[in-house]
């Protein structure tokens, strides 16, 4: 396991490198900086052109990739230029406060699309079948912001039962027990979004691959035994029924972070998404740059950890 972890984490060094290539690029080729949005109208051409200089925006597109990239193996990410702090210290600043929404709202739809799934697959074509299924299709067909703007207007207008933006109450000053309770209740909504959007598409994979399962020889075999339709399900047909799923549960990590942007605004969420959007605007381009090079870790450790859960699911998967 150790040698595998480790040849793994190797082999994401050169893929880290040409991601990174490819993300400067982009940035590099978009229209105007910092400089040219914010201080154009207000500012000398001279000054304009001693702020670039200050800060080496004039310098070839190759040199400033190479000191951008070394500074970033040495774990400094740049300036953010909003707010005029390190990149790194920006992320720490926010990046927590959506590791708390996105885990929720991962926990949210793995306890609902798996079951859903499961049930949904044993009893193909019935009313729950097709109940789950208008549910599911419905998920994947709504867009994030609508079902928040509906979620704000049920829950926190016509029914104020949860608070509509923020993470805690403005003016509060609660603490211990009464501060995990606040912050649970802003919590809930922009949680529910975040996972009932990605809860379509999991419990069609896990329905999918449930059907295909339960119609293999060895469950029909076991059945014939006299086996138990719960011991067949979940002993037998399950674990199998899980080795795709586990992939998608792997890559949602990333889209987590990526998706909560649009949540996160909608709900004035003081994570690193919003944030991230709001760079854009001002383009931020260290911040943004930073921001896309975590989504990039965060998508190669979800594939490792895809590939370890593999090995949990199904004893014929080895890591070696």
């Amino acid at each position: 396991m150790r040698q595998y972890l480790t040849r793994r984490l190797i082999q994401m060094i050169p893929i880290l490198i040409g991601i990174s290539v490819i993300i400067f690029g982009l940035f590099a080729l978009a229209p105007g900086d910092f400089i040219d949005a914010n201080m154009s109208m207000g500012a000398s051409q001279e000054r304009i052109d001693e702020l670039k200089a200050l800060y080496g925006f004039d310098k070839p597109l190759l040199v400033r990739y190479i000191n951008w990239a070394s500074n970033t193996i040495r774990g400094n990410l740049g300036l953010s230029l909003q707010f005029m702090k390190p990149v790194t210290e920006v992320i720490d600043d926010y990046v927590w406060n959506s590791f708390i929404l996105a885990s929720i709202a991962y926990m949210l739809s793995i306890l609902i699309a798996v079951p859903v799934g499961v049930l949904s697959a044993t009893k193909q074509y019935s009313k729950f079948d097709m109940g789950a299924t208008v549910f599911a299709l419905m998920g994947i067909a709504m867009p994030s912001f609508f079902l928040g703007l509906l979620l704000i207007k049920f829950f926190a207008i016509d029914l104020p039962i949860f608070p509509v933006s923020g993470m805690s109450t403005a003016g509060a000053n609660n603490t211990g027990l009464a501060h995990i309770l606040d912050v649970g209740k802003h919590l809930i909504l922009p949680s529910m979004v975040l996972g009932l959007t990605g809860v379509g598409s999991l419990m069609r994979y896990t329905r999918t691959a449930m059907l295909e399962v339960i119609r293999q020889d060895y469950i029909r075999t076991a059945r014939a035994k006299g086996l138990g339709q719960r011991t067949v399900i979940y002993r037998h047909a399950l674990r199998n029924a899980l080795i795709p799923v586990v992939t998608i549960l792997g890559m949602m990590l990333p889209s987590l972070f990526g998706g909560a942007i649009i949540t996160e605004q909608i709900f004035a969420y003081p994570g690193i998404g919003r944030i991230a959007l709001m760079s854009l605007s001002k383009r931020d381009y260290p911040l943004l740059m930073g921001f896309n090079m975590m989504l990039a870790a965060l998508t190669l450790l979800g594939n490792l950890l895809s590939d370890i859960l593999y090995a949990a699911v199904d004893p014929r998967v080895r890591l070696k």
